[in-house]
């Protein structure tokens, strides 16, 4: 029989070998809580945070159009492995009408990603409104057990239709509209993985850090029992900053209606592209800047590639007698040409014709033979005669009473080959002899050729906006501004404008006025008469010019108007230029300016008439005396 000090032992174990068990069972429990707590549940956070996506600016029309907009794009996207096989076409036909996407497209789709079943984005491109109506969608499929739980790692969990942000989409509203002018882009992958995209050319591509100053908005804070974000002074609320928008100069339905104008002579010309601005001569806004070379900067084919460059700013050409005016003012501004003074033609070998018309001039520089187009009636000619019928003799004999640095400077102070300042992206500048090639036989006062062609637009290049800005100097006393497409830029609600453009004065008020009548009296009665509308103050002057490749003169031309016109009120210049018009068969003389761009050129003004930039008024004289 034990004794009691052996039972106290025994009992004293067995409560040692019990709370060694109970021990042992609650480290199993407590281990098998703190495993599960590790590695399978997965616990919301008691933070968390959402992202607003920001996108690109718009780039707006004078009259309020958006030329082009950036919108969201929702991302739509399944977990096959959750999709109920036997509600499978349920989900296709549901998806197909909210989504609108065909269901043979869905059902391919998703036959395809069975065969290694996993996330599957049924659409990167689906919009805001779209995007709203399937996430009510999603609810309902939920209801309605289309999407089933699946085991992972000891829990369930249940992916449904999700939707999320995947980035912007660039949409051009009017399609082709101020193009290539407003430009196009590309899209790439930021740093956050949303689609995004940037400037290529035009004005997305000059304004494109500007037009994607961007920054996505941002709420974060603690959860709430319904995973709701609950706000308190601890919350981050930052509002969305889309990037800057661009507004123009240019209204809508100006720039539409020049554009159907170009279309139409670009097909009656047969020309390789026809080009027009208007520019405010006092102030360089830039109203309207077409081309007939357009495309659509949401689906660029192959055929488009040739008409991606703004050639306005990008194509350097001879421009020919369209220089003539700026050569001529130079040497006016030197008091170097006198009052009432004659020049003489040329023109004495042969008789006159029936007309009384003497043969072309000719004249001899060095081993150049240098001819007009014009027969004149008289062997001496005034200004007036030289400027009207566009003479190469007579101008290339004033251009050689400056000097070579004179000559060189001014042409600079006009403008050419110096960039205009046009808030566009690749820029030419354009050609010109050196300053030392202007100034050979100085010394000797012998004729120098590079002053001699240059002065009547041959032997250099220049683009059709040096020209616009040049002509501007004619109708604004003599000062040349800067000719600008967008007037403001706007960033979150504020507005701000470049104020550091700097007008010039490039010839006197007293040579401007004087080239003045002569460009008003050349559209009274000389080679732009096609041009004359009554009760406006229209100047300007044509120019036609070879096409040179290689060093060789192409039996290719292009054909140029440039001027202005005034209401007594508001004043304009304007520049059409006409690349590579028929010059063959019936229509052989459609290669002349008077015949193409002068045309062009009064229908831009008619237009201006329409739309009420422009009052015709009965007491406007012309200042062609």
């Amino acid at each position: 029989m034990p004794s009691i000090t052996e039972e106290k032992d025994n009992k004293v174990k067995k409560i040692v070998i019990l709370f060694l068990f109970i021990l042992f069972l609650l480290s199993i429990l407590l281990f098998s809580v703190f495993d599960t707590m590790k590695n399978f549940r997965r616990l919301p956070s008691l933070e968390t945070s959402k992202k607003e996506l920001s996108v690109r600016g718009d780039i707006i029309s004078s009259d309020n159009f958006k030329i082009t907009t950036s919108k969201k794009i929702y991302k739509a996207s399944i977990d096959t492995r959750h999709l109920d096989e036997n509600k499978k076409e349920l989900f296709i036909k549901l998806f197909s009408i909210y989504s609108n996407i065909p269901v043979k497209k869905i059902s391919k789709k998703i036959e395809e990603s069975l065969e290694s079943p996993g996330n599957l984005v049924l659409s990167y491109n689906i919009d805001s409104k779209t995007a709203k109506n399937l996430k009510e969608l999603g609810f309902k499929l939920r209801k309605l057990n289309v999407f089933k739980s699946r085991k992972v790692q000891g829990g369930k969990i249940l992916r449904g239709l999700s939707i999320n942000e995947s980035g912007e989409k660039r949409i051009y509203s009017y399609e082709d509209t101020l193009t290539p002018v407003a430009g196009y882009i590309t899209k790439f992958e930021s740093k956050n993985g949303k689609t995004k995209v940037k400037g290529i050319k035009g004005l997305e591509k000059k304004f494109d850090e500007l037009l994607n100053n961007s920054k996505d908005g941002i709420l974060s804070g603690k959860r709430d029992v319904l995973s709701y974000i609950a706000f308190n002074k601890e919350s981050v609320i930052k509002q969305r900053v889309d990037g800057a928008n661009l507004v123009l100069n240019i209204p809508l339905k100006l720039q539409k209606n020049n554009e159907m104008i170009l279309d139409i002579y670009k097909e009656k010309l047969s020309a390789d592209e026809v080009i027009v601005s208007i520019m405010e001569s006092n102030t360089g806004k830039i109203i309207s800047l077409a081309s007939s070379n357009r495309f659509n900067p949401e689906k660029i084919y192959q055929k488009d590639i040739p008409s991606l460059n703004v050639n306005a700013v990008e194509y350097q050409f001879e421009p020919g007698s369209i220089v003539k005016p700026m050569s001529i003012a130079l040497v006016l501004d030197k008091n170097r040409i006198k009052k009432d003074e004659l020049l003489f033609a040329y023109n004495t070998k042969g008789k006159a014709n029936k007309k009384g018309q003497w043969p072309r001039g000719r004249y001899k520089l060095g081993r150049w033979s240098i001819k007009d187009d014009h027969r004149f009636k008289k062997h001496y000619l005034t200004l007036d005669d030289i400027v009207i019928y566009s003479s190469n003799i007579g101008t290339l004999q004033y251009a050689q009473r400056l000097s070579g640095p004179e000559f060189f400077e001014g042409m600079k102070r006009f403008g050419f080959t110096r960039n205009t300042g046009i808030d566009l992206p690749y820029e030419k500048k354009g050609v010109m002899p050196k300053i030392w090639q202007f100034s050979a036989n100085d010394k000797k006062n012998e004729d120098n050729v590079f002053k001699a062609t240059v002065s009547y637009g041959q032997g250099m290049t220049a683009t059709f906006m040096q020209l616009i800005k040049a002509y501007s100097v004619f109708n604004n006393k003599g000062i040349s501004v800067t000719p600008k497409i967008v007037s403001h830029i706007e960033v979150d609600g504020d507005k701000y404008k470049e104020d550091l453009l700097k007008d010039e004065r490039i010839i006197s008020e007293k040579t401007a006025e004087e080239m003045k009548r002569l460009l008003i009296k050349t559209v009274a009665i000389g080679t732009g008469k096609a041009a004359k509308i009554e009760g406006l103050e229209i100047g300007g002057k044509t120019g036609t010019a070879q096409i040179a490749r290689g060093g060789k003169y192409l039996k290719k031309y292009i054909s140029s108007f440039f001027g202005f016109v005034n209401d007594g009120e508001k004043s304009y210049t304007i520049g059409v230029t006409v690349i590579n018009p028929i010059s063959t068969g019936k229509y052989w003389y459609y290669h002349y300016a008077s015949w193409s761009a002068v045309p062009v050129f009064k229908e831009v003004i008619n237009n201006l008439v329409k739309l009420n930039y422009l009052t015709p008024k009965k007491d406007i004289i012309s200042k062609t005396k």
